[in-house]
């Protein structure tokens, strides 16, 4: 049985999303889909099915928040935890709100690995 986890990354800087890929495969148990166009995440992600979305807040066409509303509307995505990505708010305005804005878990760019699979750890279980 396979029990990787599948995590979704979504922004439209393509060195995030290969930074985060890169690190994140080679971390056990962790397969990676990028996507640089949010246009196509309903479609990559009905086909990938996710255990978690890391979100670019600003993007352009479709804004991260956005797309986390048509996420949590959709059934099947419902109850798959959405990490905010941002370079919108710093570290130490995130850290100072436990790591939620708007009650909505989020990561302040640049992004760290550490603190990443921290958090995905914390929303996937170790």
């Amino acid at each position: 049985m396979n029990t990787e986890k599948r995590i979704l990354v979504i922004d439209d800087d393509a060195s995030i999303t290969r930074l985060l890929k890169l690190n994140l495969e080679q971390i056990n148990g962790y397969s990676v889909r990028t996507l640089n166009d949010a246009t196509q995440a309903m479609a990559t992600a009905t086909e990938f099915r996710p255990d978690l979305i890391l979100l670019d807040v600003l993007m352009p066409g479709v804004d991260g928040g956005e797309l986390a509303r048509e996420f949590q509307a959709d059934p099947q995505f419902k109850k798959v935890p959405i990490i905010f990505l941002t370079a919108v708010t710093t570290k130490q305005e995130v850290s100072s709100r436990g790591g939620l804005i708007g009650g909505m878990p989020f990561l302040a760019k640049p992004v760290d690995i550490p603190e990443v699979v921290s958090c995905l750890e914390a929303y996937l279980g170790a």
